[in-house]
């Protein structure tokens, strides 16, 4: 493990962001270890891919479970303790996908709105006590995001009407993420705001999640639009 080879002093402790047990058990044994709990970096999710109409709900739900309510889960059991000691930092990994929607990826998409608005509303709750809210925005990051997937049942049938859609966004991800931005970015991009005396509320992670942001603000829609498929031709 990395910690043995660099010889890191790191404690893991086994997390499910979906369990509520497990997340209060987790938080318990890291407050009584360490007496107090400085930074949360909320970095689990996966991508659920799909067009919207071949979607099941038990998909969906289970997308914004993880995505989303984990986030929630994790951030509600340690604000009690960052509020209590008045400082702490909120780190949320969010995707450039929150800021600029993507073809076929609409559960995604959706829940990283999710956590860019649910973000900027409590960083104006915690503020007061102390707890400073970080929203990392990272592009496409070379790891097993597209190995990771999971490709809606219904889309993976050759009958469905976004089948051939599918493939080419397949093997477009897969392309890309070939030349993409090493995770070490992600990682300086996230202690450079935890260490930051005032960060600010939004960190773009890779070049290309910093040119989309910076389109979505000067394009008009149609053009943007025309900008997101040419990164998926």
């Amino acid at each position: 493990m990395l910690q043995k080879k660099e010889k890191l002093l790191l404690h893991t402790i086994k997390l499910d962001v979906t369990d509520d047990k497990s997340v209060n058990d987790a938080i318990k044994t890291i407050k009584s270890d360490a007496g107090r709990i400085d930074v949360l970096v909320n970095n689990a999710g996966y991508g659920l891919v799909g067009g919207l109409e071949d979607l099941s709900m038990s998909e969906i739900k289970a997308q914004y479970e993880t995505n989303v309510f984990g986030l929630i889960r994790v951030t509600q059991a340690v604000l009690p303790t960052m509020r209590a000691q008045k400082s702490g930092t909120i780190v949320n990994v969010s995707s450039i996908g929150g800021k600029a929607a993507l073809p076929l990826m609409s559960p995604y998409i959706g829940t990283k709105f999710a956590v860019e608005g649910l973000s900027e509303s409590i960083a104006f709750d915690l503020e007061p006590y102390g707890i400073r809210v970080v929203i990392i925005e990272p592009g496409a990051i070379k790891t097993s995001f597209d190995t990771g997937m999971i490709v809606a049942k219904k889309a993976q049938d050759p009958s469905s009407p976004y089948y051939d859609g599918m493939q080419k966004l397949q093997i477009s991800m897969s392309t890309i993420l070939q030349s993409a931005t090493p995770p070490s970015r992600v990682a300086d991009v996230i202690l450079d705001a935890v260490t930051a005396s005032a960060p600010s509320l939004r960190y773009t992670a890779g070049d290309d999640a910093t040119l989309l942001a910076q389109k979505r603000k000067e394009l008009p829609d149609s053009e943007f639009k025309k900008l997101v498929l040419e990164f998926f031709k």
